[in-house]
């Protein structure tokens, strides 16, 4: 559990909505991330301090491509391609469903790490508080996790769900082709150890060992260096361009962000409809830029705007502007 001085944020509005269902138990929850993206990125902008944006170029022509040039292929063998229009990646998504089907029940010691891929915290939804706290008790008390499936965003995920001092987690899980194993890598056989060797390899062991993790020893160090570096520029006012006023409101997101666990707090003491109310009202919702990319590709969908399933949020954003 984060402590308060690490509380993961999240957008004011849930990612998804929908509800925990096995057997006959039915569990209305709201998802959030339980991790924010921390690292410094640098923009790549132009010498006026404009924001660049990325185009795709085709090198025969010599020139830029327009959106709407642009089909996808899928290559069978070098340099032979099936075209796949969006329509046909449309009819290939899963059905919409608003329910994370649990559908078995596991030691989490079976779960190999190596499945997870990301976190999102189970906030209960304000009228399942006790179903809630009911299935994240047994799940804590069992030691047990639950995997389940669940749609988001027009793809399904396989998904573990994890109670931890009573608070449920879901962990997205790998499928099991997309993991290498040892041997495909080409690690060497290995040798019997001598052992002496063991013995003076496991008392340099316990000279490092502690009894607690330092999550300080996590600190991103060259992140810290590049902050200091920005602050030291700034403050003395080299190398610092303006982006243009307009550019700016384009980019910026305006979207409120609240504390994950807040919420947690608040709907575990039965305080969940003036969250999701105080939520909801922040913020311009008719702006673009506040929607959801599976509000805006099913705007675009409606717009008919070729390249939709590639595009990222700010791409969808800009082109529906543009479309309409």
């Amino acid at each position: 559990m984060p402590d308060e001085d690490e509380q993961p944020r999240a957008q004011g509005r849930a990612l998804w909505s929908g509800v925990i269902t096995f057997g006959l138990v039915s569990v209305p929850v709201d998802l959030f991330p339980a991790n924010r993206a921390r690292s410094v990125s640098l923009r790549m902008i132009d010498e006026e301090g404009t924001p660049l944006s990325r185009r795709y170029f085709c090198p025969e022509e010599d020139r830029p491509v327009d959106w709407d040039e642009i089909v996808r292929g899928y290559e069978t063998e070098k340099e032979k391609y099936v075209v796949v229009t969006d329509e046909e990646l449309d009819a290939l998504e899963p059905e919409k469903s608003r329910e994370i089907d649990l559908r078995r029940f596991v030691d989490l010691s079976e779960i190999d790490p190596m499945y997870f891929e990301r976190a999102y915290f189970l906030a209960p939804a304000s009228e399942s508080n006790k179903a809630y706290r009911l299935l994240a008790e047994a799940m804590d008390r069992a030691g047990r996790a639950g995997i389940a499936t669940f749609v988001m965003r027009g793809k399904e995920y396989l998904v573990a769900l994890i109670s931890e001092h009573k608070i449920l987690r879901a962990e997205t899980l790998r499928f099991h082709d997309e993991l290498r194993s040892a041997s495909s890598v080409g690690l060497p056989k290995l040798e019997k150890a001598e052992v002496k060797r063991v013995r003076e390899m496991e008392q340099a062991i316990q000279k490092l060992s502690a009894k607690s993790f330092d999550r300080d020893e996590m600190s991103d160090d060259y992140a810290e260096r590049l902050r200091k570096l920005v602050a030291r520029k700034l403050k003395s006012g080299e190398d610092v361009v303006e982006v243009a006023e307009d550019v700016e409101d384009e980019l910026s997101g305006g979207a409120e962000v609240i504390d994950i666990m807040e919420i947690l707090k608040q709907r575990l003491e039965g305080q969940g409809r003036s969250v999701r109310a105080s939520a909801s009202s922040g913020g311009k919702a008719s702006d673009l830029e506040n929607r959801s990319k599976e509000d805006l590709y099913a705007r675009a969908q409606k717009l008919d705007i070729p390249g939709r399933s590639s595009m990222t949020k700010k791409e969808l954003v800009r082109a529906i502007r543009k479309a309409q």
